[in-house]
């Protein structure tokens, strides 16, 4: 289920409000929206300088233009361009004399206070090129971003994921899902289709975690046996249930790499592929059917009118569609 963005909600008008709002319009004669993003601006800037002013009073234990013994002192103030969601700003950071000041609102080496390389990084992985990305930052914040800093800033990533990817796992999970992702990729000019095998655990709490991620060019039984050596290569000893669709060859890949463990196929892929050889004015009683069947795992009490229903499936449907090794009716 998509997830639905929060839309902020403008908090209750006040006096004191008011009296900020009516400083803003007189001290900046603001006659529309875009006066307003540029009295923001203004705004920010001169209260990230007021904060580090603070800071640096904080500092060194006595404000400016008081005097002091100390062998390192205040060294006036350098020029910083900095960028932020009202597009790029210069502000002035109070320096000393040795270098030992350390900002906090706006770290040494900071470059911009939106979070760009979090959205760089969010565009990226939905697929988005690295000319699209700076294109869409100049037109969203007015500032360009090169094509080179935004392949640097994603290949920061790359520790990252193959930390996550080696990371040792637990001895034991009681359920573990795996199943596939197909989608194209441009590689070299050339669009390819990939398999990317997500494998999905419940650990001893009953809680779930990504065990792994996979990437594959073919869907071969060796693969996937490799896919199952790599758990067991992280510390996975023993899987109670691994569930998964009928995938070629995935019954003898897990007896393989795991003897003892039990093979469930997906209940939602059964159903779908079931669901094939029901006409269409059927499939919504007969997949209610099959849910009430699959209940029946859990809650062993059939209802009155199952066995009914099921000489009606028998009476009703041609023999492929009657084939009980696909509906697996009891």
């Amino acid at each position: 289920m998509v997830r639905k963005k929060e839309v902020y909600k403008v908090k209750p008008m006040t006096e004191g409000k008011k009296n900020i709002i009516a400083i803003l319009m007189d001290e900046y004669n603001i006659q529309s929206a875009e006066d307003i993003q540029d009295a923001l601006k203004d705004l920010l800037g001169c209260t990230i300088q007021e904060m580090m002013e603070a800071e640096m009073d904080d500092h060194w234990g006595y404000e400016k233009y008081d005097r002091s013994n100390e062998p390192n002192y205040r060294n006036g103030r350098k020029s910083k361009k900095i960028r932020s969601k009202y597009g790029e700003m210069d502000i002035d950071v109070p320096q000393d004399r040795q270098s030992t000041f350390e900002p906090q609102i706006v770290k040494k080496r900071q470059k911009d206070i939106l979070a760009i390389d979090d959205k760089i990084i969010s565009m990226y992985a939905k697929g988005m090129t690295t000319r699209q990305i700076s294109e869409t930052i100049e037109d969203i914040y007015g500032f360009e971003v090169s094509e080179g800093i935004i392949s640097d800033i994603t290949d920061r990533l790359l520790p990252q994921i193959e930390e996550w990817q080696q990371r040792p796992l637990a001895a034991v999970y009681p359920i573990v899902f795996i199943d596939a992702v197909h989608f194209s990729v441009r590689d070299n000019n050339i669009i390819r289709k990939l398999a990317a095998y997500v494998i999905l655990g419940i650990n001893d709490a009953g809680r779930k975690e990504v065990l792994s991620i996979q990437i594959g060019e073919n869907e071969s039984s060796k693969y996937r046996l490799s896919v199952l050596n790599e758990l067991k290569n992280r510390g996975v000893k023993d899987i109670l249930i691994l569930c998964a669709d009928g995938l070629t060859g995935i019954k003898e890949s897990i007896s393989v790499a795991f003897p003892h463990t039990e093979y469930q196929r997906c209940i939602v892929h059964h159903v779908r592929n079931t669901l094939k050889y029901v006409p269409d004015k059927d499939k919504k009683v007969f997949a209610k059917d099959l849910k009430t069947r699959q209940e029946v795992i859990f809650v062993p009490i059939l209802p009155s009118n199952y066995y009914h229903r099921k000489s009606i499936y028998r009476e009703n449907f041609t023999p492929s569609q009657r084939d009980l090794d696909i509906v697996e009716l009891p």
